[in-house]
């Protein structure tokens, strides 16, 4: 009987579990399969191939550099421009397009331009140049080797003294001699120190160069003098008369001005060295003869926006910036600009695109902004930044990308986020950055000061909120900080920096997604991001137009 029994009681309880199930099953399919998130479609959406083809495109020789004022900047800017518009955003530039249109004025050096030492000419822009703000200036004196020019009479040091630098060119080694703690000579602003009493002297001119072991050497220096100068909007501003003529000298340079005088560079070095040195007369003339030719010319930025879903913060935006311009070309020579920053701009269309595509829109509006004139001055930005097209009051945040290559090292995952520690964009990144398993990590190379050297720093100006990103593989940090410094040295600014077989574009497309999904959390936050209480900038509110110390800016 229990058998039977038991036959009959399963039939019901099988008939019941039919229906318990039936009434079940879209729940559990629903949680098998659950929504995905608005980072999961920009993630999905966002593609290696966007980035690629963009980056490709941009740096394209007939692209010719994107010089600013140039036909490759303005064939960048339309180009830019169809991209926006393929994408649905609508014009926020002059006159109902695209572009902002800004003047400069661009200074060239005239043939006339040279240097002689003795009887031998300099090569401009080979052996020497004059820095932008010398401009039309001429004289001849006599020369003088002064060492590191330190006077410091408590410890005993007087490199000036045997020598009378007035109506002399002063030739002199720039920065901390060796073993001297750059940091301290930094701090205590110890070159300005030694510039100022050297003016207080009355030289004719001050020739500088290096020994060769610092970061920025004169080299580097004299090769960014000698290429043409763009100022934003009217004529530049040079040193007034009577001030001193400066000249940088290049290794060869140098070597030349030294032998005219009865010595070796290495002698010169080696006696600037020591702190008996009381300076020497090289018994030598030269001459110096800085002429300009200036014209007016015109670049664009190019600003777009994805209006926002949401009635009240529609009416404010993220602002995603990256410049689009280089060096373009110069004496037959293109600057490409690949990593500097075609791949920016590239990433940042890419999160352009992908937001284009997403079922729904962000509830904030989302402004794009490729700058030109950055490699200048950071003069687009500035220029947006105030004369801008969209209520800087209502910028919530800008994110900004300018990058020297270290995402294309492999795949992402550590991250710079510069300025974190002045907002809560700061604690934003960090928990974007988790959930993609990339680890944060503060400024490597905070003496290159990059917070101040890039287009966010112009928002940031005006009180806005900012971060720049910068991606980089796994692992020990120091190597893939020596690829970079390695990079500098070789390809940055110059006509070496194009797209590499070896670059691990993935890396490329994980700093975008990272951009992209920060953007969309900002949008959807009911309030923008603030400065953090403990940031010097706090004081600053949205649209801000008092300039900003000295002691807050990238002299610090």
């Amino acid at each position: 009987m229990r058998s039977r029994s038991f036959r009959g009681q399963g039939s019901a309880i099988f008939s019941i579990a039919v229906l318990l199930l039936s009434s079940i099953l879209p729940v559990a399919a629903q949680t098998a399969a659950p929504a995905r998130s608005t980072a999961d479609l920009i993630r999905e959406g966002l593609t290696v191939q966007m980035i690629k083809d963009g980056t490709i495109a941009l740096s394209a020789p007939e692209m010719e550099g994107r010089g600013t004022g140039q036909p490759g900047g303005e064939k960048a800017a339309n180009w830019i421009a169809e991209k926006f518009k393929a994408y649905g955003l609508k014009p926020l530039g002059d006159k109902g397009s695209y572009l902002q249109k800004i003047n400069f004025t661009e200074t060239v050096a005239d043939p006339a331009t040279s240097f002689t030492i003795g009887d031998k000419a300099l090569e401009y822009g080979t052996d020497f140049a004059f820095p932008p703000m010398v401009g039309n200036r001429s004289g001849s004196a006599d020369v003088v080797f002064v060492g590191y020019a330190i006077v410091g009479k408590a410890a005993g040091i007087d490199q000036l003294a045997d020598v009378d630098i007035s109506g002399k060119y002063a030739v002199m080694l720039d920065g901390p001699p060796p073993g001297f703690p750059k940091e301290t000579w930094e701090k205590q602003k110890l070159q300005r120190a030694i510039m100022r009493n050297l003016y207080s002297k009355r030289p004719a001119g001050i020739i500088t160069f290096s020994r060769g072991d610092e970061q920025q050497t004169e080299d580097q220096g004299v090769d960014y003098y000698s290429r043409r100068q763009l100022s934003l909007g009217g004529a530049r501003e040079y040193l007034p008369d009577g001030a001193p003529i400066f000249v940088s000298a290049t290794k060869s340079g140098i070597e030349k001005i030294f032998a005219a005088g009865g010595m070796t560079r290495e002698q010169a070095i080696e006696l600037a060295a020591n702190t008996a040195f009381k300076g020497k007369d090289l018994k030598v003339k030269a001459k110096a003869v800085s002429k300009v030719q200036s014209n007016k010319v015109s670049a664009y930025n190019v600003a777009g926006v994805l209006e926002g879903s949401d009635p009240k913060l529609s009416s404010e935006a993220v602002l995603f910036s990256a410049h689009y311009d280089a060096y373009g070309k110069l004496n037959g020579k293109i600057y490409a600009g690949a990593a500097d920053n075609a791949l920016g701009v590239a990433e940042m269309l890419s999160v352009a695109e992908t937001y284009s595509k997403l079922p729904q829109k962000p509830k904030r509006s989302m402004v794009f902004l490729a700058v030109t004139g950055e490699e200048y001055g950071l003069f687009g930005s500035k220029a947006w930044a105030k004369d801008p097209t969209w209520d800087i009051k209502k910028v919530a945040a800008d994110l900004n990308l300018d990058g020297i290559g270290s995402e294309v090292y492999g795949p992402v995952k550590t991250m710079v986020g510069y300025g974190a520690e002045h907002s809560t964009l700061g604690a934003l990144l960090d928990s974007v950055a988790k959930s993609m398993e990339i680890n944060v990590i503060p400024d490597p190379m905070p003496d290159e000061k990059v917070f101040y050297r890039s287009d966010h720093y112009s928002f940031v100006e005006r009180g806005v909120p900012s971060l720049m990103l910068l991606g980089a593989p796994a692992g020990d940090k120091e190597v893939w900080i020596q690829k970079i410094k390695d990079w500098e040295k070789g390809d940055y600014h110059q006509p070496g920096d194009t797209v590499k077989d070896s670059w691990a574009w993935e890396g490329a497309e994980t700093v975008a997604e990272v951009m992209a999904i920060m953007g969309w959390h900002i949008s959807e936050d009911a309030q923008m991001p603030s400065w953090l209480k403990t940031s010097r900038f706090s004081k600053y509110d949205r649209g801000n137009s008092k300039p900003i110390p000295e002691d807050e800016s990238e002299e610090q």
